[in-house]
């Protein structure tokens, strides 16, 4: 349940931060619209699992959560229960949260010094 605390935090975060003037709309709306996909990324992947067909492999699950759609994964592995319990992934996963949060951090950070 931490991993939808987290994004939603990160969500409203970024809410406030547009309505505040201090971010543009492209960075809100790239955080929903990845989200989204990579959740159904995830909806779609434990689809071909349980069908046993061809699966999205671990990495494209993990470069669209690098991207920015990790809050949209945390919700998929809340709700779908896929890829909660397997630690390598979870491992990397996490990885790439912090990845993306320190990048747009550091964006935000270049955003205002310049």
């Amino acid at each position: 349940m931490q991993f939808i605390y987290l994004s939603l935090a990160l969500l409203l975060a970024l809410l406030l931060a547009f309505f505040l003037g201090n971010l543009h709309e492209r960075f809100v709306l790239g955080y929903l619209g990845l989200s989204v996909i990579t959740y159904y990324a995830y909806a779609l992947d434990k689809s071909r699992s349980k069908r046993g067909t061809w699966r999205i492999q671990e990495s494209t699950l993990h470069l669209l959560s690098l991207l920015g759609g990790w809050p949209g994964a945390a919700f998929a592995q809340q709700y779908l229960r896929h890829k909660c319990s397997k630690k390598s992934f979870q491992i990397t996963y996490w990885g790439t949260v912090i990845a993306n949060l320190a990048l747009f951090v550091g964006l935000i950070y270049y955003i205002k010094v310049k």
